[in-house]
């Protein structure tokens, strides 16, 4: 009987030992921001090593509207305002928490031994460049920078043969990496991550800055844990790194 009493007194002190469970916190992100998220979640797990961090990336337009459908999204930082905008407008982002994080740079890149040299946009139009790789504009950032700038030089519908759509910017990226496009339009900061691979040519001239906002959304309103998220990715730590894969301040 001691015994079992004995038995029975350890498992309720183990129980209330034990550690809470912690909790769990999605973020979506744009495909751009993979490498340096990845990074400053590693310094979130290391302050939160009882909570989940999951990162889903992808283009801006197809995480929000995963968001708007109803996906159990905390954290939510698009490539663009627009992405962010129709968010907010379908009422699924706590808009006061939205905060321009980081800014970038969309250029014009080809296959690091690649022997063009493309000093302007309109070198895009000369014979040999024959696929042109860019985010379909619909739904990615980067995409919708370049098709501006196109038209802006009165391109856009002289070169409609030669683009190569894709899913994301570093869809895009792939296929420069691996010589498949001869020339194509991502970031700075992918540049930097594959310059082995790839060189950027041309800085492009965008109509919009290319900003970078970040937001709680409606689901994660009153989730901590994503406010510290937002609050580690604006802080000099989190700006830092940032800073390290090539991302500037809005």
């Amino acid at each position: 009987m001691n015994s079992l009493r004995l038995l029975l007194t350890l498992g309720i002190l183990l129980r209330f030992a034990a550690p809470a469970p912690g909790e769990e916190l999605l973020v979506s992100a744009a495909a751009s921001l993979t490498n340096a998220f990845k990074a400053i979640g590693t310094e979130f797990d290391r302050v939160h090593p009882r909570d989940k961090l999951i990162f889903n990336f992808a283009a801006s337009d197809v995480l929000m509207r995963q968001i708007v459908e109803g996906a159990p999204v905390d954290v939510f930082a698009s490539a663009d305002e627009d992405a962010m905008d129709k968010a907010v407008k379908a009422k699924v982002m706590a808009a006061a928490s939205r905060f321009n994080f980081a800014a970038n740079r969309l250029v014009l890149a080809v296959p690091r031994d690649s022997p063009l040299r493309l000093a302007a946009l309109d070198d895009l139009h000369g014979k040999t460049v024959k696929r042109i790789a860019l985010g379909q504009p619909a739904t990615v950032p980067a995409g919708r920078y370049a098709r501006a700038a196109l038209e802006k030089a009165r391109l856009w519908s002289l070169l409609q043969d030669r683009f190569i759509y894709t899913q994301n910017v570093r869809q895009c990226l792939d296929y420069l990496a691996r010589a498949e496009v001869d020339a194509g339009f991502v970031y700075a900061t992918d540049v930097e991550i594959a310059k082995n691979q790839v060189r950027s040519v041309l800085t492009v001239a965008t109509q919009q800055p290319v900003w970078y906002p970040i937001a709680v959304t409606a689901r994660g309103e009153n989730s901590k844990l994503a406010r510290e998220f937002i609050d580690l990715v604006r802080s000099p730590h989190g700006q830092s790194i940032l800073r390290q894969f090539g991302f500037l301040k809005p």
